[in-house]
């Protein structure tokens, strides 16, 4: 049932708080009609001994949508209005500074309202405030020190970030001998579907579309669903609910202009602003802009022209790729080759649910014989392709090089160029790909399993904003693109080109 009484207590203490930060700060925080719903809801259901129904509440928003401030107060609802005896409340978080927010707005409201302050303890070196015999403190992120506590509340900020379910599982089982414990998550959305944030989204989304009925469960879902346009204003005010009061209009279009002419920063767009879960950490281009570039190259227009290669060798069971690089006139052309081991093309396609059977079927994957990578096979291939074009040079990855190497370069006579994979070697070229790409300006044959390595392919980005493809953090593989970045540095250079050859330059 409803309590409307208990629903107005909470919202009453809420709006008699203030705002602690920006043009806000010192002004009654009057909840938004999104947050007093959301309040009302979770204070308001009660079953027939009064105590609240709603046990998890799971809030997933963008960034600016004020909900650092609401999550504060659910706390001090909790510390303050509960009634709780003896009432623990902790905020978590991936780690101490960021479990940290939340609280730090709670102790600031605490020390600007007398009338909570005069009956509270506050400790800012320990992140603890003490109300009688409750408190509400800040914890750190090891899970194993937590064992044993007696939760009535909790508040888990950035769930997204937690490394594993450990501090989610310790936290959420301790609240047992509670007569009504409250857990809030709040985060914004994020990008790995192995991780406790998807598992609890997900339910989340199907409590909310009605395929699993928990009326303990509250989904707060202010997230643009996957094919939606990222692009679209329209779409923004839908995920949005602050948009106008926490955060302008303006400010997120200077938001989107930068993912627009970065396209590196369009995963971190649509993740943070617009909660929409995207497939990796950092995109390095939007992937219609990629498929855009897939013009069907002739090979036999290509014959005896001058092209610069990279090869991308695997552990003996995964993929290989050989990606060769031409510059015809003013636009870069690519041809692939991708090699796998036969004898597990089948288990591995229906292990990881990707195609490379009907890749090998099509001619696009090249099945070298045995169940591990027959390196000889590859050599042998490298040598036929050299019959029919003009290979200048083959860029490797010196680590884990393998004899192959060697014969190609001693015996077989190829100009090998030893090609490391840090930031100085790698952020060049692959700000080159990211451009041409942009600018139309390279054509990449619409190569099945290259698209699906462009679709996988994460950057890493260090201080100084140098880029490069990130294996360790894409959803999959990505030899192919590492081969791509490797052959393109040795074209540009090797042709002295430029990817600014066709457009207009102006002098300042």
């Amino acid at each position: 049932m409803f309590d409307q009484q208990k629903a107005d207590r909470a919202i009453r203490f809420i709006e008699k708080l203030r705002h602690v930060k920006g043009e806000w700060a010192g002004q009654p925080f009057i909840l938004d009609e999104w947050q007093r719903k959301i309040i009302s809801d979770i204070f308001g259901n009660v079953d027939e001994n009064g105590f609240r129904i709603i046990r998890t509440v799971y809030i997933e928003v963008g960034r600016k949508n004020g909900k650092s401030q609401l999550a504060s107060a659910i706390a001090l609802c909790l510390l303050y209005v509960d009634g709780e005896p003896g009432a623990e409340i902790y905020s978590a978080a991936g780690d101490r500074d960021q479990a940290s927010i939340v609280f730090n707005v709670a102790e600031q409201t605490v020390n600007q309202e007398p009338a909570l302050k005069s009956r509270s303890r506050v400790y800012t070196a320990t992140k603890r405030i003490v109300y009688g015999n409750s408190f509400y403190r800040v914890l750190s992120s090891e899970a194993g020190t937590k064992h044993g506590f007696n939760a009535h509340g909790i508040i888990f900020d950035e769930l997204h970030t937690q490394p594993n379910r450990d501090l989610w599982d310790v936290l959420t089982t301790s609240v047992g001998t509670r007569r009504q414990p409250l857990i809030v998550a709040i985060t914004t959305a994020g990008f790995d579907r192995q991780s406790i944030c998807w598992e609890v989204h997900e339910y989340a989304r199907k409590v909310r579309d009605g395929l699993i009925v928990d009326p303990t469960f509250y989904p707060a879902l202010f997230c643009l669903p996957e094919g939606e346009d990222w692009e679209d204003e329209a779409n923004w005010h839908k995920v949005n609910p602050g948009l106008g009061k926490h955060r302008s209009l303006e400010d997120l279009r200077r938001e989107y202009n930068k993912a627009k002419y970065s396209p590196a920063f369009v995963n971190t767009f649509r993740r943070l602003y617009l909660c929409q879960w995207t497939q990796s950490d950092q995109r390095w281009i939007d992937l219609k802009k990629w498929l855009d570039c897939g013009e069907t190259i002739d090979p036999l227009t290509l014959l005896k022209k001058k092209c610069w290669c990279g090869l991308d060798l695997s552990h003996i069971w995964d993929l290989s790729a050989f990606i060769m690089v031409f510059k015809i006139e003013k636009k870069i052309q690519v041809l692939c080759y991708f090699f796998c081991p036969a004898d597990n093309i089948y288990i591995r396609a229906s292990r990881d649910r990707v195609p490379y059977d009907a890749w090998e079927r099509d001619g696009y994957l090249i099945a070298t014989p045995g169940n591990v990578i027959d390196y000889r096979f590859i050599r042998e291939k490298i040598n036929q392709l050299a019959k029919d074009y003009n290979i200048q040079e083959i860029a490797f990855d010196p680590y884990g090089a393998t004899e192959i190497v060697q014969h190609l370069g001693d015996e077989d006579r190829f100009n090998m160029i030893e090609f490391r994979q840090g930031y100085l070697s790698m952020s060049p070229p692959t700000k080159d790909l990211m451009r041409l790409v942009s600018s139309g300006q390279i054509n990449h044959g619409n190569n099945p399993i290259l698209n699906w390595m462009a679709d996988n392919m994460t950057l890493a980005t260090d201080p100084a904003g140098n880029v490069k493809p990130d294996k360790a953090k894409s959803r999959e593989k990505i030899d192919g693109m590492v081969g791509l970045v490797m052959g393109l540095d040795r074209c540009l250079k090797n042709n002295n080109a430029s990817v600014y050859d066709t457009q207009e330059v102006r002098e300042l």
